[in-house]
């Protein structure tokens, strides 16, 4: 295939799977929203207001903002992609692509970026309603915020990608999300410090990357939050490459696709 029949094939993947994104909106934009406004009301302003200032000087709703925006979109970004191929797979239209002289690249590629549109869109939606709740929200490192964003919705795209090769039933898919996605992120430091926990534990969630993505995004809206967001970024980065690659290496060898 030439270039501009790769960047067809590229946005015609792409264009698909944000209409679909826009068409389902009440399923795939609105549920975190609601979720996130419930966390804002309950932590952020009931009992933020009783906490006070936590971490340099930031209110307690200002603090939990950076690891909810980072949640939504890792939930959004690994649902999205492995739902999606997942369907694909299940209705045999992956058939269709592995005929045609499309690349793996251009389909891995399209579904991941797919899949963070989605989660970018939620995590707008999210900042938006922090910023009702506290219009003195601003970025303190707008450049580190954004990169740390793509990352972790790139990382989570390729996740629910490599998950959606291997599941055979939907629960397959939402086993991860609810066992493994969710624990790491509350224990990644969501509602609180990673600070505050005692010596052993604070090595251990180093361990944790969904704490690199939550501190390295907080650092980049608060100022604050991650001393070594060098380090965090370069986790990140790590595993971007790495979990690209394995997904190539499964769409070459038809894992999931050509069984």
């Amino acid at each position: 295939m030439s270039v501009s029949s790769d960047l067809i094939a590229l946005h015609c993947i792409v264009r698909r799977e944000v209409s679909r994104i826009l068409r389902l909106w009440l399923q795939t934009l609105v549920p975190p929203a609601v979720s996130a406004a419930l966390y804002f009301a309950i932590f952020g302003k009931l009992i933020g207001d009783r906490i006070g200032s936590v971490d340099g000087g930031s209110s307690y709703l200002q603090f939990i903002t950076p690891g909810l925006v980072m949640m939504c979109i890792i939930t959004s970004s690994y649902g999205n992609a492995s739902s999606s191929f997942f369907f694909v797979r299940f209705n045999r239209a992956v058939e269709e692509m592995l005929v045609s002289p499309m690349r793996n690249w251009i389909i891995l590629l399209g579904y991941v970026a797919g899949a963070v549109v989605r989660s970018l869109m939620v995590g707008a939606i999210v900042v938006a309603i922090a910023l009702v709740l506290s219009p003195s929200l601003s970025l303190a490192h707008p450049l580190v915020a954004v990169l740390s964003a793509l990352l972790a919705a790139t990382i989570f795209s390729l996740l629910g990608f490599i998950n959606a090769l291997y599941a055979k039933t939907l629960d397959d898919i939402g086993h991860v999300s609810h066992y493994v996605l969710t624990p790491l992120a509350y224990l990644g430091g969501v509602f609180y410090p990673i600070s505050l926990l005692d010596a052993p534990w604070q090595a251990v969630a180093q361990v944790n990357p969904l704490a690199h993505m939550i501190g390295a995004f907080r650092y980049g809206v608060l100022g604050t939050g991650a001393p070594g967001f060098g380090l965090s970024i370069a986790v990140m980065l790590g595993l971007t490459l790495g979990l690209s690659a394995l997904a190539l290496v499964l769409l070459g060898r038809g894992v999931g696709t050509r069984s």
